[in-house]
């Protein structure tokens, strides 16, 4: 099988490490996988299988009004074509609302070619403006098939778009997880013996860690053994740095930054946390639980109610509801036995969300199929 995959970039963000990730295990077990980037690999963050081709169209940048912005997708989508007749792939694969349309461009007309776009946001979370509204609902409607992470997602796909055939399919979890630079040490920052609160995620407002902060410095009287830990890295760094240190917690609360050795964190780390406003499809949770972590997490749109089985391996609170979630937490952070249970029950995400069983269901939708079947039809996880 010869797979083309097609995104913006391969930087540090949650589509570009399920690109990553299947990407290595189709080159695993022999298939023929090109991964084409609009940005330079300079700006690469995961790390490619050397079998894996790999192709840049160096055309990054911002436009200055509409017309450069028609001018600048249609040279991507010119360039993409010229990479698909060299390629000749038997399907290609796009992530990303952007890349979706520009691969339904650069596609149109060449025979054979089995185009497939995957959405990674649930779109009424993230408007992109009537423009590329518009191009991604007829753009849609060109490709073999769309991939929705979430049953919302794929039901407002089929409302909003000419999509003739759309399937859930979930984001894989990769377990163990691969160590990449940057390698920080969970020793640097959380003292021997101290129970770690995780929470993972772009430094930035949907994330909603102000909450997560929040709803901490609430529970750190009561539980003098916890830290509070949050990876990642965005604009809300500062505001987030100011917050710990006026609630005088800057001994308890600890903002790392990115880190390439996320294995090290959730084997480090007791209790998960997710606070997001919305989500596509959470692929830190998954890890999380896959390395048996407890999750208490908002419900909110989408995903992880399609990952948090409630009250077996961690707790869903309605959204917005901080009392909710500071008592979920509370509830979990004083009781290890309950912790453990959770935890037991949580590690099972490694098998519902298998690399092996999540490909399975891409193979079968590579393969030629005679007519659409419809886009409710979803595959059980559990």
């Amino acid at each position: 099988m010869r797979i083309l995959i097609y995104i913006h970039s391969l930087e540090n963000g949650g589509a570009e490490r399920v690109v990553s990730n299947l990407a290595n295990y189709w080159a695993s077990i022999g298939w023929d996988i090109t991964v084409v980037t609009v940005a330079s690999q300079s700006t690469d963050f995961y790390v490619l299988d050397p079998t894996v081709t790999r192709m840049c169209l160096d055309l990054t940048g911002s436009s200055r009004n509409v017309l450069a912005g028609f001018a600048r997708t249609a040279r991507r989508a010119q360039a993409l074509r010229r990479i698909l007749q060299r390629v000749q792939p038997d399907v290609a694969l796009s992530a990303m609302h952007t890349a979706n349309v520009i691969l339904s461009l650069a596609a149109r007309g060449l025979p054979g070619l089995r185009t497939i776009g995957s959405e990674h946001n649930f779109p009424p979370k993230a408007p992109m403006g009537i423009i590329w509204e518009t191009l991604r609902r007829h753009a849609y409607g060109r490709l073999t098939a769309v991939v929705a992470l979430t049953q919302e997602c794929a039901d407002w796909l089929g409302a909003h778009s000419y999509a003739k055939r759309i399937l859930v399919i979930p984001n894989p979890v990769a377990w163990p997880l691969s160590s990449n630079e940057p390698r920080v040490l969970p020793a640097a920052s959380c003292p021997a013996g101290r129970q770690i609160l995780l929470g993972v995620g772009r430094l930035s407002e949907e994330k909603n860690f102000a909450a997560l902060i929040d709803i901490f410095s609430r529970l750190a009287p009561r539980h003098p053994d916890w830290d509070l830990v949050i990876l990642g890295e965005g604009p809300e760094r500062q505001a987030l740095t100011a917050q710990v240190q006026a609630a005088g917690l800057a001994q308890r609360i600890f903002l790392p930054g990115s880190v390439g050795n996320m294995g090290d964190w959730y084997e480090r780390a007791a209790l998960y946390a997710m606070s997001s406003h919305f989500e596509g499809f959470p692929n830190t949770l998954v890890e999380a639980m896959a390395y048996g972590l407890p999750a208490v997490s908002f419900d909110c749109d989408t995903g992880p109610r399609d990952i948090i089985r409630h009250d077996v391996d961690g707790f869903l609170v309605p959204p917005g509801d901080a009392d909710g979630m500071a008592a979920a937490l509370d509830k979990l952070m004083a009781d290890e036995q309950l912790r453990a249970g959770c935890g037991l029950r949580a590690k099972e995400a490694r098998e519902r969300f298998s690399m092996k069983k999540v490909s399975c269901m891409w193979e079968n939708l590579f393969m030629p199929e005679p007519a659409p079947y419809p886009y409710q039809l979803k595959q059980s996880l559990d």
